[in-house]
């Protein structure tokens, strides 16, 4: 008599990617986002292939000419071109590139020195925790923008100072936000079980409190990336970022305010070229907001 064994059913908890996707994707703005930045990352990337002229080629016979679908337009210039000649399309493709440069170096810049300044000031507290916290509210008492540019006319004009100068402005957020979390963590009973177990200072710090707060610096981290693109491209248009002819977006709108009554589409797409990225990264904000928040998670 022969004996069939039911195959075990497969049970368990989904993965931690399943479940971070299931709860992203429930924001269709998300979504969106997340597909829109994909495509300009893809663009930036690849600039050389998606262009159709070089960003610093010169036409000089097609001066501010009208995008392709207005009358009087070039179908080699989708987008038109600019007071001297470069075809502006080609320029708003490079630009990605500078734009998604900056707003990686300076989340990268803010993260690193904000959540060490805001570990150590959450961790060891007392005097320490005081000092840190107030030079962090001296920094947040000025406008940004003010201070960014402050900063970037004591160290000079440039794509790299304008990088420098809006870390050191976005730092505060990261510092009060890794403290806040660590200050919540600390007391925890697995904190006083690692201390109990001889663990170092060191190793509790990053090993052992950091890993419980990366859900708020996640989603802090996706904001300032945006928040660093408009910063540089506001720098840009006052002269103190990117210096022309970089094709960067806050530069070409620098470059083509005079022609704003005679030739609008000078300004419109590099406008919306910043709109459309920041929006992205903005709606993939909420998602990641929504997927990393235990709380919205039970709701």
């Amino acid at each position: 008599m022969s004996t069939v064994t039911a195959s075990p059913k497969k049970t368990g908890h989904p993965s931690a990617l399943a479940e971070f996707w299931h709860y992203f994707s429930r924001n269709k703005g998300a979504v969106i986002g997340l597909a829109i930045f994909i495509v300009i990352l893809v663009v930036a990337i690849l600039a050389p292939l998606f262009a159709p002229h070089s960003p610093s080629e010169q036409n000089r016979e097609a001066l501010l000419l009208v995008p392709s679908w207005m009358e009087g337009g070039n179908s080699s210039y989708l987008l038109g071109t600019d007071a001297v000649g470069r075809d502006i399309l080609s320029r708003l493709i490079y630009g990605a590139r500078f734009s998604l440069f900056i707003g990686l170096v300076v989340v990268t810049l803010s993260v690193i020195s904000g959540v060490l300044v805001g570990l150590v000031a959450g961790y060891f507290g007392g005097r320490t925790d005081i000092v840190i916290m107030r030079i962090m509210d001296i920094i947040l008492a000025f406008p940004s923008l003010l201070l960014a540019l402050v900063l970037v006319a004591v160290l000079g004009p440039g794509l790299l100072n304008a990088m420098i100068a809006i870390s050191l402005v976005n730092q505060p957020h990261f510092v009060r936000l890794t403290r806040a979390s660590v200050l919540a963590e600390r007391e925890k009973e697995y904190v006083v079980a690692s201390k109990v177990a001889g663990a170092g200072t060191m190793r509790i710090m990053f090993l052992t409190i950091l890993p419980n707060c990366l859900g708020p610096l996640i989603v802090q981290a996706t904001l300032a990336f945006s928040a660093a693109i408009l910063d540089a491209a506001a720098l840009g248009f006052l002269g103190m970022g990117a210096q022309p002819p970089t094709p960067e977006w806050g530069t070409m709108l620098a470059e083509a305010r005079e022609f704003i009554q005679r030739a609008p589409w000078v300004v419109t797409f590099p406008g919306l070229a910043i709109l459309i990225t920041v929006l992205a990264i903005n709606l993939m904000g909420d998602g990641l907001r929504d997927a990393l928040d235990p709380k919205l998670k039970r709701s």
